[in-house]
């Protein structure tokens, strides 16, 4: 049976993280295929880690605050190093839902190597994000469509799944900045096969979104003009 590996990055999360390892765990009582759990603590100043050490929740301490991108590949550092032959970036706010993973790892085969979940690709899901960044994200849906010739209709998606071929890539070159589109146009370059999968998503409870109002036209511009940077570089 493969070895499946849940990334959970984790900036300030004192208010979602025990629930979300609770939902793992619970969720591997009545399954046959579990999945082990790393959480990413970046550099969070607030009682996440005390929760974590607590709960003898497995973590990885960041001293300090890498980003969403330094979590994650941290994650995946920590997936090569374990022999893991899946990795899942898992959020730990609380709005992915644990029962929509098999359907990501089920479609990873030689002809995938990456499964994106979907907000977009069908009605699962009733949260959507606010109208400005559904209107950003389909911008940059057109503009990786333009140049890669692969429709992404979900590219901020950070609900994904890798095979093993993948986390040894990404342990290395997965981007700081703007991770999810970038590292969508970075697979498509370097020939990796991508796919999508409808999701469901939650609507954040607790805590605060690092996008919001004024800084979502922000990111939205930033990310349009890094991809077609990145677009014209060698692979």
């Amino acid at each position: 049976m493969k070895k499946v590996l849940l990334i959970i990055p984790a900036f300030n999360e004192e208010k979602n993280i025990l629930n979300v390892f609770n939902v793992v765990k619970n969720y591997n009582k009545t399954h046959s295929l579990k999945y082990d759990v790393i959480v990413i603590n970046d550099g969070s100043t607030d009682s996440t880690e005390d929760i974590l050490l607590r709960n003898k929740i497995p973590h990885v301490k960041l001293i300090k605050n890498l980003g969403i991108g330094g979590s994650v590949q941290t994650g995946y550092k920590y997936a090569y190093e374990n022999n893991y032959d899946i990795a899942v970036q898992f959020d730990g706010d609380n709005q992915h839902d644990i029962n929509y993973v098999d359907d990501l790892i089920k479609c990873l085969n030689n002809n995938v190597n990456c499964v994106i979940g979907s907000r977009f690709i069908s009605n699962k899901s009733k949260f959507k994000s606010t109208f400005l960044r559904r209107v950003g994200i389909k911008l940059i849906s057109l503009e990786i469509k333009l140049f890669t010739h692969t429709k992404i209709t979900d590219p901020t998606s950070g609900f994904r799944a890798v095979d093993k071929k993948l986390i040894k890539y990404l342990k290395d070159n997965y981007p700081l900045e703007y991770p999810e589109p970038i590292s969508n146009v970075m697979l498509l370059k370097n020939k990796y096969k991508l796919k999508e999968v409808p999701v469901k998503m939650k609507e954040r409870k607790n805590g605060t979104s690092s996008i919001y109002s004024w800084k979502s036209v922000y990111y939205m511009i930033n990310v349009i003009l890094s991809i077609f940077i990145i677009s014209f570089r060698r692979k």
